[in-house]
């Protein structure tokens, strides 16, 4: 894995390049000096070490695949099954507000049969991602329009309480230290 090594050793060199404000990556050249007992070396391109180097130098040599979902049409992405809710939370991730993909998201979250967990975590994506000004609201219709998923929901809106009541005390707390003892 000495190739594969060196590539992460550069890439590793490149990123504190970009993080020291560059804007362009630096050319890195990853030298092995060897001195083993065995010469010489084996196959120092790490494409040799795929099962099928050919396919891995296509892959890793050209332009990486790009999935445009911004010229997907959403009727479009309601057919990819499990990765519909997902695609359309990222096709309209900029979007403020989630009840305006709320007929959509109701529809795939009744047509697919994902497990709890799985709705959950994508429930959690969604309202992490979005700015939506009224999540609670949101999740409550989402419930009465999904009695099979109201636990769920319930659950998530439950911590999202809980999480807004915490970071409200931490808060205040911060506010009161600041402002010391004699409260001014």
């Amino acid at each position: 894995m000495m190739p594969f090594r060196l590539l992460r050793y550069a890439i590793a060199a490149m990123q504190l390049h970009l993080d020291a404000g560059h804007n362009m990556l630096p050319l890195v050249i990853p030298v092995l000096f060897f001195q083993g007992g065995r010469s010489p070396y084996h196959s120092m391109n790490w494409l040799d070490l795929f099962n099928e180097p050919r396919h891995a130098a296509q892959l890793y040599s050209g332009h990486f695949p790009l999935a445009d979902i911004t010229l997907i049409p959403d009727d479009e992405i309601l057919k990819h099954r499990k990765m519909a809710l997902l695609t359309l939370r990222q096709k309209h991730i900029r979007l403020r507000d989630l009840h305006e993909l709320f007929i959509p998201i109701a529809q795939l979250m009744q047509d697919n049969d994902l497990s709890g967990q799985q709705q959950a975590a994508l429930i959690n994506y969604m309202i992490q991602a979005g700015e939506t000004p009224d999540v609670k609201g949101f999740l409550h219709e989402l419930a009465e329009a999904l009695p099979q998923h109201k636990d769920e929901l319930m659950t998530i809106a439950k911590r999202l309480e809980e999480m807004g009541r915490e970071q409200g005390m931490l808060q205040g707390m911060k506010q009161g230290l600041e402002q010391g003892p004699s409260g001014g």
